[in-house]
């Protein structure tokens, strides 16, 4: 079994975690069964972006790396406090150790954020929110990655990361191909409507 730790900052937008949801759980139940998904939080209690309730699983001080195949990391809103918990040394620490062992690393729009400031990015190909005058895309830059500022998804060996909430399911289903494979992937994708 492939375990998914779903990393919920507070302030976290839910569109962008619930992809995840979605996608792991529906290849559990319907796809090749391989992959399980942990919600995992700052907090024991999580507000939303747009202000309501999330109780994960478990939190960050009791998840351990090597229980995980793979970390998803949604984006948020600053004025939701989403910097403030994603930019956490245990958060940040969490996240290195995801990289050092090579693990796959999704993230969606300003998810990227708190990888570049882990320090994961430097040097690596990334993108994030895309909008706003690229003010997320240069803050990412300064944090040493090279940004691809028209790519709506970049993959960097095992980093993926994406522009803005548009991109979600693709992100979602790009982690699901790198945990099983494209024809397992696509399989899904029929079930949940996206191919024909």
């Amino acid at each position: 079994m492939k375990k998914v730790c779903l990393l919920l900052p507070n302030g976290f937008e839910a569109v962008e975690a619930s992809v995840f949801t979605d996608v792991i759980g529906w290849n559990k139940e319907e796809g090749d069964g391989t992959t399980e998904l942990v919600t995992v939080g700052t907090r024991k209690e999580l507000k939303c972006t747009w202000n309501f309730t999330v109780i994960p699983e478990m939190v960050i001080d009791d998840a351990d790396v090597n229980d995980f195949d793979a970390l998803a990391l949604p984006g948020g809103f600053e004025h939701a406090g989403f910097y403030e918990d994603a930019y956490r040394e245990d958060v940040l620490a969490f996240i290195r150790e995801f990289e050092k062992q090579g693990k796959v690393i999704a993230s969606i729009c300003v998810g990227a954020l708190p990888l570049g400031k882990s320090g994961i990015l430097q040097g690596r190909k990334a993108t994030t929110y895309n909008l706003n005058n690229q003010l997320r895309q240069k803050q990412l830059a300064a944090m040493g990655a090279t940004v691809i500022p028209d790519q709506s998804i970049v993959i960097d060996n095992n980093i993926i990361t994406s522009y803005n909430p548009s991109t979600a399911f693709d992100v979602a289903f790009t982690l699901l191909e790198k945990l099983t494979s494209r024809e397992n992937t696509n399989h899904v994708k029929r079930l949940m409507g996206f191919l024909v």
